[in-house]
């Protein structure tokens, strides 16, 4: 690629991440909407197998700063001691069932059907929420159109894998304050609530390998589904490449097979992002091939600096911003291989 190609290429990265990190600042100074109410919430955690995590979900669940509420623990036929483990915890407010196991969804929907909660709030039993999350939640229900409300994934640990997984949620976050205050196209299992009627309208969650969503789609069909910036919950995530591979495997498959729904899930821009990941990949490592050791400089800068801000804002480590240029290549090529796949499954026919 000649230097001016290069120039060009550089440009459109800026572009890309500017136009986003520009909305992000945007977003900064407007105040969303909210509504104060406290409507009765159930908590729903399905659980499979996870014995060993589970007591911390029951435990962030229980101590949220929500004055009417329930915990409900949905054991999906663990072969574990997971129904042993959520039922040792005594508390007025918990409730923990045990069901034949059926996947996710399923067990999201046994647990609606226990529910008492005018609002239906999910986590996982490896994640647990911050103790103002489900108030956070509550309050972006500010009219009768919302049907849902999404919050703030963040990823624990320490590892490479796990910090960029942690980045990588964080720049989600930056993108939903951008774009999707008001219409958000993903309300994420481990953080959403729902008003129970809208989930009684659409048959209940559905049954998908990306029931979050396909739900989500669903629900988007009568009324609003909208982002709950402040409404955060950590979640444990892949610590291997190739756990990784097959958990995002599995939702970009899920997600091909139901596109639409909001600006971040459709062919648009799906395509457009693959060709700014191609660009990603290979900018950086043909200036420094050419030794345009200048403008790779500036590239460097340009990505810290838009993941400096949501950093400080959001709540993040300084360190994973200082070697953000490392974690978008990394991501952009994982992705980018990821996507590549899929598209291949597609035109296969083997979705």
């Amino acid at each position: 690629m000649s230097p001016p190609l290069l120039a060009v290429a550089l440009a459109l990265i800026f572009l890309w991440d500017g136009y986003f990190f520009f909305n992000y600042i945007i977003s900064l100074f407007k105040n969303y909407r909210t509504k104060e109410w406290t409507p009765g919430v159930s908590i729903i955690i399905p659980a499979y197998n996870e014995g060993e995590r589970v007591l911390r979900a029951i435990r962030s669940a229980l101590a949220q700063d929500y004055p009417d509420f329930e915990v409900i623990v949905v054991d999906d036929g663990s072969e574990d001691n997971t129904f042993e483990v959520a039922s040792s915890v005594k508390n007025p407010r918990l409730k923990v069932y045990r069901k034949e196991h059926g996947g996710k969804a399923r067990a999201l929907n046994f647990g609606l059907s226990k529910a008492s909660g005018e609002i239906i709030v999910t986590t996982d039993a490896d994640s647990y929420l911050e103790p103002t999350a489900v108030g956070e939640l509550v309050r972006r229900f500010h009219s009768d159109e919302v049907l849902a409300v999404g919050g703030q994934v963040r990823v624990t640990g320490e590892s490479f894998l796990e910090r960029a997984q942690d980045a990588e949620h964080l720049r989600i976050a930056m993108f939903r304050r951008a774009k999707e205050l008001e219409d958000l196209s993903l309300a994420p299992g481990p953080v959403s609530a729902f008003r129970r009627d809208a989930l009684e309208r659409i048959g209940g969650f559905v049954e998908d390998i990306v029931e979050d969503y396909a739900t989500t789609k669903a629900v988007k069909r009568l009324g609003k589904v909208v982002y709950a910036p402040r409404a955060r919950v950590w979640t444990e995530m892949p610590r291997s490449l190739s756990v990784l591979w097959r958990q995002r495997k599995r939702w970009f498959l899920g997600d091909l097979k139901n596109l639409g729904g909001g600006f971040t899930k459709d062919w648009a821009f799906l395509l457009l992002g693959d060709f700014v990941a191609l660009l990603d990949v290979l900018v950086p490592v043909l200036l420094l091939a050419t030794g345009n050791f200048g403008l790779f400089a500036l590239w460097w800068g340009f990505e810290v600096v838009t993941m400096l801000l949501p950093t400080l804002v959001e709540g993040g480590k300084l360190s994973n911003a200082l070697l953000f240029p490392l974690i978008v290549w990394f991501w952009a090529l994982f992705y980018l291989s990821l996507h590549v796949y899929g598209y291949a499954r597609l035109l296969t026919g083997r979705l």
